[in-house]
């Protein structure tokens, strides 16, 4: 099944804070700029195809107009597909977290929980599990509008890896998916 991964738009968020299941907003503009832009990359695709979304406005509302626009049904919402949980470190200031506890996730980037939320482990799993329904659709495609750490683990969903390697594929690459950015898994 071919996956068409999209990244929010830009939420409205002070740079240097640390967020990832906080439910955010984007703004209008950030939101039409997006889909101006998506439009056309996804213009090849049935109009049937069926679009998955994480629950946050950030996602949602993208989700959303990518259904109106193309003229299919309301997205599906995923609680799975929602950004890793910070835990105590949402919404806080990265230079405001004790350096200790930064560098205790540095040293387990797949089990420490930041913040006492979740592990890329956790997330790994949920993720995962989200691949493996999908690949029992009956479709040929789908549209999956989410966050960039889900869309790491998703690029580390490949047919035969355990969690534990999905988990330390994700953590080991860098953060390098743009906000709006469509990126297709064959």
């Amino acid at each position: 099944m071919r996956v068409c991964l999209i990244r929010h738009p830009k939420p409205e968020v002070a740079p240097g804070v640390c967020y990832g299941s906080s439910d955010l907003t984007v703004s209008a503009q950030e939101q039409a700029a997006a889909l101006t832009a998506l439009l056309p990359q996804l213009q090849a695709l049935p109009p049937a195809t069926p679009i998955f979304s994480s629950p946050l406005m950030r996602c949602a509302t993208l989700a959303q107009q990518l259904a109106l626009a193309r003229g299919s049904v309301a997205p599906h919402y995923d609680a799975r597909l929602i950004e890793m949980d910070f835990g105590g470190w949402e919404m806080r200031s990265w230079d405001a977290i004790a350096r200790e506890e930064i560098n205790a996730w540095a040293a387990d980037l797949n089990s420490y929980r930041p913040g006492g939320g979740e592990s890329v482990l956790q997330a790994a799993a949920r993720v995962h599990a989200f691949h493996a329904d999908l690949a029992r659709l009956p479709f040929e495609c789908a549209i999956v509008v989410c966050h960039a750490g889900i869309i790491r683990l998703s690029l580390a969903c490949q047919a035969g890896r355990s969690i534990q390697d999905i988990a330390a594929i994700a953590a080991g690459s860098a953060h390098k998916v743009a906000y709006g950015e469509l990126i297709v898994l064959d």
